[in-house]
């Protein structure tokens, strides 16, 4: 009964599995505290009540059907909308509101009680990977949600003042970028809103292709889009508590209503004079440095490298839509968005090592991230003044510190691809030369 536990991978899921339990745990305990629901009750409410995240739900599902044959793919999708309809019947007599996604939660749920009723060693493992895997994606966006509501709730100063300062460095592109989705309403903000809101469906999307192999393989890849996308929502949050920033549309702008220091974005950059940490109110959640939806497109962006011509058109696309929306919005800084791509590259590179095995260069590279990242914060922090007074030397000098971050992740991650060394042809052997006597 208890040999597949010697072994050592089943041995990390199971601390994976307890580490993330404690974790959900946790953070519904917190979120009790101030009297909100956490992560582990909004999951468990969508089994009978209207979900808040049908496309997610169902992005989850495909995930999980990786692990499924064609012919139970159908029956597990068609499964989820004959549920789906029922609710919506039910929603419709009752005069609710209608929503879906029921459904795709059901059939998670029961390919996991399936899983261990009825199916033993690596069937019953390689399913049970599958309906974690979308129950990730789903319950690491509640996640999300849940930490956001806790740093509105325990940090009530913020520091967009500094923020907004030293954004002056970079021209304050979100101020640029909202004029031009004004001027370009309703087509652009509505394109826009679009790939904002849907970006955990665009990975699943990328992920989808890349596990694609999984049913006929029967095990999981080494590394996959899914693994850095939940570390990213794991670790930013705690970096939202270190430095808390709302956004220019709520500091500075009309969202921010009697908490705003004036009405200024987006047509009146701000002032440059010596920052101070201001109070604002108990309900927008301090979630801008780093721009998390930047480093999640950086990483659909990285993944989609390898796909078909159509994947990594969609994958730079997404991120150069994303970046406009952050910006078009009011819901980043400029500098938010060098932070982010930086914080994406780094935990990449992170978790590529964790798969291929950790040597020196993956900890030059990890250093290398981080030190920047820490660089650009303690920059912000304490430098917005001279970064806002000196734009033609700090401008380019935060554009040169992303640039060599991204510079050299490629020339490592190039390095440790397997596939680049195997289409270099054997380098000749020396032809020996006889000894002269």
């Amino acid at each position: 009964m208890f040999t597949a536990w010697r072994r050592p991978g089943a041995v990390l899921w199971g601390i994976a599995g307890v580490a993330i339990l404690g974790f959900l745990v946790s953070l519904e305990i917190v979120a009790r505290h101030y009297g909100l629901r956490g992560p582990v009750t909004n999951q468990a409410r969508e089994v009978v009540f209207a979900p808040t995240s049908g496309p997610l739900l169902y992005a989850g599902l495909a995930l999980m059907t990786v692990v499924l044959t064609w012919r139970q793919r159908f029956i597990a999708v068609g499964a989820a909308v004959g549920v789906d309809i029922v609710f919506c019947l039910v929603r419709w007599a009752i005069g609710a509101d209608m929503h879906f996604g029921n459904g795709a939660l059901w059939v998670i749920l029961g390919c996991a009680v399936f899983a261990v009723t009825r199916r033993a060693g690596q069937e019953r493992a390689l399913l049970l990977k599958g309906v974690g895997l979308g129950l990730l994606l789903v319950t690491g966006h509640k996640t999300g949600d849940t930490w956001l509501l806790i740093t509105s709730k325990t940090r009530p100063m913020v520091f967009d003042q500094y923020i907004a300062t030293a954004d002056h460095a970079l021209g304050n592109p979100s101020w640029v970028m909202g004029r031009v989705v004004a001027a370009t309403d309703p087509v652009g903000g509505h394109l826009l809103h679009g790939v904002y809101g849907q970006l955990p469906l665009a990975a699943a999307l990328v992920a989808l292709y890349q596990l694609r192999n999984v049913a006929v393989e029967r095990r999981f890849p080494g590394h996959h889009l899914v693994r850095t996308f939940l570390v990213i929502g794991l670790l930013g949050p705690a970096v939202y508590m270190i430095f808390p920033v709302v956004g220019p549309v709520y500091a500075f702008g009309a969202e921010g209503s009697q908490w705003a220091i004036a009405n200024l974005w987006p047509d009146t950059p701000t002032p440059i004079r010596p920052p101070h940490q201001m109070v604002f109110d108990g309900i927008t959640p301090r979630n801008c440095m780093p721009s998390l939806h930047t480093a999640w497109a950086t990483t659909i962006f990285i993944h989609s490298r390898k796909g078909p011509r159509a994947l990594r058109a969609a994958g730079a696309f997404w991120l150069v839509a994303t970046l406009a929306a952050t910006l078009g919005f009011g819901y980043h800084y400029g500098v938010d968005l060098v932070a982010g791509a930086v914080f994406a590259l780094t935990v990449e590179a992170a978790m590529r090592a964790l798969d291929r095995g950790w040597d020196r260069s993956a900890s030059h590279l990890v250093a290398h991230g981080a030190a920047v990242f820490v660089a650009l914060l303690v920059s912000y922090r304490y430098l917005p003044v001279e970064m806002a007074t000196h734009p033609w030397a700090f401008g380019p000098l935060l554009i040169l510190a992303l640039a060599s971050v991204v510079l050299h992740y490629a020339r490592t991650t190039s390095c440790w691809d397997p596939e680049r060394w195997a289409e270099l042809p054997p380098e000749p052997r020396p032809v020996a030369r006889p000894e002269l006597v």
